[in-house]
């Protein structure tokens, strides 16, 4: 569905990413792990449309992507849940929640899905009226991206959806990864817990200073000596 080929992004003169290409398969959940500055952010930014790149293309079930604006990618599928969350603090949940849907005008259809994010979130229901920046981590979490599922995308971008919880929030949110791909979402997730990327993800990438390194199966992630050494040999974050 998502077919990314020949990406290079740049900062100034220096390319964080070099001729990146893959593919993310429908309705299966692709993992990236890379050490940091590997460019795996700039990669799901670059996506976003957030970052231009200077060469190379990102097509969506045939469509091509580059060149338009974030807002446009939105409406054609793709949905970030950005690093560190990013949710609106001086906002509502709701607040936030209405935010994702910005681009709909069907009414209908946004309250119905507004009674399924809280179905499926229900701490955000019993906040619905409490500032976004007063919730927990984990809360943040949980409503960046619901707030992404507002706009009801084909492919769900997830940058380091672990990063900075703790270990049974962690659990809580990889159970949520692994429901919304039961459910039918793609999903193309950047993230420093390969021990439980292990245990929902269909496919593994390794990014490795802008570049591809490694493309495999969980079976062959975890018999790759490097990978299994720096990546799964300790707990520690790679990401």
């Amino acid at each position: 569905m998502l077919d990314i080929s020949d990406l290079v992004t740049a900062y100034g003169k220096i390319d964080a990413l070099k001729g990146v290409s893959l593919q993310v398969e429908t309705g299966k959940i692709t993992c990236l792990l890379g050490p940091n500055g590997a460019g795996k952010t700039t990669l799901m930014m670059t996506i976003a449309g957030l970052l231009h790149p200077r060469r190379g293309s990102i097509r969506l079930a045939g469509t091509e992507l580059v060149g338009l604006s974030p807002a446009r990618i939105v409406a054609h599928g793709i949905a970030l849940v950005p690093e560190n969350r990013l949710v609106f603090p001086q906002m509502s949940v709701r607040e936030n929640l209405l935010a994702g849907a910005y681009q709909r005008n069907d009414k209908v259809g946004i309250d119905a899905d507004l009674e399924r994010m809280y179905a499926r979130f229900p701490r955000l229901k019993e906040r619905n009226e409490q500032l976004a920046g007063t919730l927990s981590g984990g809360e943040q979490q949980m409503l960046a991206v619901a707030r992404a599922l507002m706009s009801r995308p084909r492919v769900l971008l997830m940058d380091e959806p672990s990063l900075g919880l703790a270990p049974l929030i962690v659990a809580e949110i990889f159970n949520i990864v692994h429901e919304l791909n039961r459910d039918g979402t793609t999903i193309f997730l950047v993230e420093q817990n390969a021990h439980m990327a292990l245990q929902v993800a269909h496919r593994f990438l390794l990014m490795e200073q802008g570049r591809i390194t490694f493309k495999g199966m969980p079976g062959q992630l975890a018999e790759a000596e490097v990978i299994q050494r720096a990546y799964l040999g300790t707990r520690r974050a790679v990401g």
